[in-house]
């Protein structure tokens, strides 16, 4: 076996004009920088390579210039295909101005199709991307007009409509380790991530291609355990050590943090704690959705903040969080290490991560929103005018079972203070997100309603569901005015029923005592029952369904009321201002016919929401159960009156 290890400038030299040549990093970590920028200072010095096809899933760059943004020189790139261009604006510009085509496809599907290049398959089934800009019906991901060639395919199969994304064969692939032997074994040590370095570098060898591993150090041949090695050597033709050792660094602000490579652990203690500013107030509500004992995905920006409200409060040890770049477990990583995580109980390959996702992994994700509709889509793709990309947002906004999108209200220039447990817009936005029609679909709400998929969207004033009438406004920040601060800052009016106000705890700066309230610690206080009617009074004022335990629980402290009264009850529920996640009305359902067979001699219940008044009636049907539900407390007692005297 040779000695793999060569310069970067002999390395690029094997790259031939009209390649297609893939590279890895996420955001702003795990970027073979060294190999981007002699690439770059090859093309500028003697035009070649020229015409290249860059494929890539997130984006990988700082936004300014670094990473993929070295790529952006007229003649070096003919064509794109990425899941993200906002790393890269200038060759975002670019395919705008007609001058490259271009491909806007889902992160996790670029991922996946590493995997089917590598075994020679034509291309991914994938439902990921229906009824989205992805869609053939509506662009096929192509980025602009010069692109003319179709690589998604709508297709039906027994029944169902599916996506085919056609591969594209890889000549070239730059990949990044810690370690390397001379003969081309890598480890990743050192390393925040793994993302799609294996599939990544065995597409590229088994299309005949070249494979560029950039690395910190070389180390003795045997020294790097089997168990160890993450790309094997027979995968890989050329080692280059990055040189200056800043070319290596862990992400662009960070040099090395042991703690996102899991090399050591650190006390959750010692993290920052986030000012009580509009991101916070986000993060904090959004918080309240989380799932205990579930698996979350948190987005960049207002999303990511959960990760440390989560730690604040110490919820952190009853969830699972997780990134589409392959962290399970920890307190994610903001800002410029986003993607990885500290104290993580485990590092997967990107694509395995997407398998996850894909197949109903994710109980809950919280992602960001740029734009949002009075029918529930949401825009985080194109908008302002500029080409930003989709990264993994249709995987994971499909595929997760309940959805949070979370966001400011408004954008640009918008402050915001906390007085006396109220919120007061110090400065509104100069720019409305919440528009009559988005300029691109990265989720669309209609489809989402159609599958029952729970939907909210969190800002810091207020919070809106998604049914099947479209935006419904649920809950309002104190201090807020409706019809100034929400009406009159949105381009179409929402469903407005009976709103409640947002927790009060949420604006003010101490411990929420969140964990409370996922493990419904209280849920008992709001069970009382009059022995002298024996009647049971539930209120579930303000409470959430959020997942099947929610009603285990529910069960329980209901079971356990009843077993007290020592015979069946009648029963008066209060579910104003309740919210029954999408998916979970048949589940709830099916509580109340389990009780009105054992504990209930009757039930009626009552809410002012039309909308949960006629989704509760309809589960209620399914199961022969009379649906007496009603829109005032009045008539619900009015009604029990009347089967006691009858």
């Amino acid at each position: 076996m040779k000695d793999k290890v060569i310069s970067a400038a002999e390395a690029i030299a094997l790259i031939r004009d009209g390649d297609v040549v893939t590279t890895t990093g996420f955001v702003q970590s795990c970027i073979p920088e060294a190999l981007h920028a002699e690439l770059e200072r090859r093309y500028v010095e003697t035009s070649s390579p020229k015409d290249l096809t860059l494929i890539m899933c997130a984006g990988a760059g700082d936004s300014k210039g670094l990473g993929t943004g070295r790529f952006h020189h007229e003649g070096l790139l003919r064509r794109v295909i990425a899941g993200n261009f906002g790393r890269m604006p200038k060759v975002a510009e670019a395919a705008q101005a007609n001058k490259i085509c271009g491909f806007n496809l889902p992160q996790g599907v670029i991922s996946q199709l590493y995997r089917a290049c590598a075994a020679g398959q034509p291309g991914l089934f994938s439902k990921v991307g229906l009824n989205t800009y992805v869609d053939p019906r509506k662009g096929g991901g192509r980025v602009n007009e010069v692109t003319k060639e179709e690589i998604v395919k709508l297709l039906d199969f027994e029944g169902e409509e599916w996506l085919f994304y056609k591969a594209t064969k890889i000549d070239v692939a730059f990949i990044r380790a810690t370690s390397a032997d001379p003969f081309g074994n890598l480890s990743y040590e050192k390393e925040a991530l793994t993302l799609d370095n294996m599939a990544q570098a065995m597409a590229a060898h088994n299309n005949g291609g070249v494979v560029i591993a950039q690395v910190e150090r070389i180390v003795e041949h045997g020294s790097i355990a089997p168990k160890d090695v993450k790309v094997p050597g027979i995968l890989v033709d050329c080692v280059v050590v990055a040189d200056p050792p800043d070319m290596h660094r862990m992400n662009y602000s960070v040099d090395y943090n042991p703690a996102l490579s899991g090399e050591i652990r650190v006390p959750l203690e010692g993290l920052d704690k986030m000012p009580l500013d509009h991101r916070k107030i986000i993060a904090r509500r959004a918080a309240f959705e989380l799932p205990p004992n579930g698996v979350v995905n948190l987005g960049v920006g207002a999303p990511d903040g959960v990760a440390a409200v989560a730690s604040e409060e110490k919820v952190t040890p009853y969830i699972t969080l997780t990134t589409e770049a392959g962290a399970v477990g920890g307190v994610l990583a903001g800002g410029s290490s986003f993607g990885s995580s500290a104290n993580a109980h485990s590092i997967i390959d990107q694509n395995q991560m997407f398998d996850f996702y894909d197949g109903g992994g994710l109980d809950l994700t919280c992602l960001g929103m740029a734009e949002c509709d009075e029918q529930g889509n949401v825009n985080t793709s194109y908008f302002a005018g500029r080409l930003n990309g989709s990264g993994g947002f249709i995987n994971i906004s499909q595929n997760s079972r309940a959805v949070v999108f979370a966001g400011t209200f408004t954008v640009g220039g918008l402050k915001v203070a906390v007085e006396d447990g109220a919120l007061k817009i110090v400065n509104e936005g100069r720019n409305k997100k919440f528009v009559k029609k988005v300029a691109q679909e990265t989720f669309n709400g209609p489809f989402a309603a159609q599958r029952s998929q729970p939907v909210i969207y969190v800002t810091e004033r207020c919070v809106f569901q998604l049914n099947e009438a479209g935006l419904e406004l649920i809950e309002v920040a104190p201090g807020i005015d409706i019809e100034r601060d929400i009406l009159q800052q949105m381009d179409f009016k929402p469903i407005i029923h009976k709103p409640i106000p947002m927790k009060t705890r949420i604006f003010v700066d101490e411990p929420m005592e969140l964990l409370s309230d996922l493990l419904n610690q209280e849920l008992s206080d709001r069970v009382s029952y009059d022995a002298s009617r024996n009647t049971l009074f539930l209120n579930l004022e303000g409470w959430s369904v959020r997942k099947k335990g929610d009603i285990e629980d529910l069960t329980k402290v209901l079971i356990d009321a009843c077993t007290k009264a020592g015979k069946k009850v009648k029963s008066v529920v209060n579910h104003d201002g309740c919210r029954i996640a999408e998916d979970l009305y048949d589940d709830y359902a099916e509580m109340i016919n389990y009780m009105m067979e054992h504990h209930y001699e009757t039930t009626t219940r009552y809410s002012t929401s039309a909308f949960m008044r006629m989704k509760m009636q309809e589960a209620l049907r399914k199961r022969g159960i009379a649906p007496h539900i009603y829109e005032r407390a009045e008539d619900a007692r009015s009604a029990l009156d009347s089967s006691e005297s009858s």
